[in-house]
């Protein structure tokens, strides 16, 4: 373990009691009818904080969504903080995440919907959730690709999670994220994919002195018309943002 990682765990480590309480005078004490709204409010600033532990800068472009669904090609764990950092959401997760040191509490927390992806019977509950969210006025963030990659190729989307978006009419934006790493090769380094083991790869990106993540977003539009088609639709729409990157 690098000096500079060893540091920034201690400093991790600092702000788990700052946003713990932040979440105890804020998410804790809001009411019910508000709960998801002040749950994405506080991952908001938890990320924002949780950003700078890894030195990682964010380019923004493009309209930024406030509501509705997100959908966004997936690289890495630090997706969920570069996204969040950049505008209040709720987050659907593998099951996994759950169980990772620093995300999984962070995305437990924020509110994440985690779903069971080898129970085929799950994607219903999940729904469940997503739908009474975005009715609220929830931004819900989805990586449909269902797995994180290298980054080379988007994969097929999968259609299952939009179904609430379709059901309720709401309106659907997307984004592509790409990361920059100076001094490592970022598609094996920030980029999780293939067998990396999670505690490993954090330390070895704790280590380095700086990453930098583009993140563009595409126009929105309102989810209408079969679910099949939509999914490729917005595919080819994040396939257009990688190639404008």
């Amino acid at each position: 373990m690098t000096l500079r990682a060893a540091g920034r765990i201690c400093w991790f480590a600092w702000e788990v009691s700052v946003v713990i309480g932040n979440y105890l005078f804020t998410v804790a004490i809001a009411p019910k009818k508000s709960k998801r709204l002040a749950r994405a409010a506080w991952l908001h600033r938890a990320s924002r904080r949780h950003l700078k532990i890894f030195g990682c800068t964010t380019t923004v472009t493009g309209p930024v969504p406030t509501s509705g669904l997100l959908v966004s090609n997936h690289l890495s764990y630090l997706d969920i903080l570069a996204i969040s950092a950049t505008t209040p959401a709720v987050f659907v997760s593998k099951a996994e995440v759950k169980r990772w040191p620093l995300f999984g509490w962070l995305a437990t927390l924020g509110g994440t919907v985690f779903i069971e992806r080898a129970r085929r019977t799950h994607v219903g509950a999940v729904n469940r959730e997503i739908q009474p969210a975005l009715n609220e006025g929830v931004l819900v963030v989805v990586f449909p690709e269902g797995t994180s990659t290298n980054g080379d190729e988007v994969l097929p989307f999968r259609s299952s999670l939009l179904e609430p978006a379709l059901t309720g009419g709401h309106k659907i934006a997307t984004s592509y994220l790409r990361y920059e790493l100076p001094n490592g090769d970022a598609k094996q380094e920030v980029c999780y994919w293939g067998d990396h083991l999670f505690f490993p790869h954090l330390i070895n990106l704790l280590g380095k002195k700086s990453i930098h993540a583009t993140l563009r977003f595409g126009k929105f539009q309102r989810a209408t018309g079969d679910r099949q088609e939509l999914a490729k639709e917005l595919r080819e729409a994040v396939l257009e943002l990688k190639e404008n990157n």
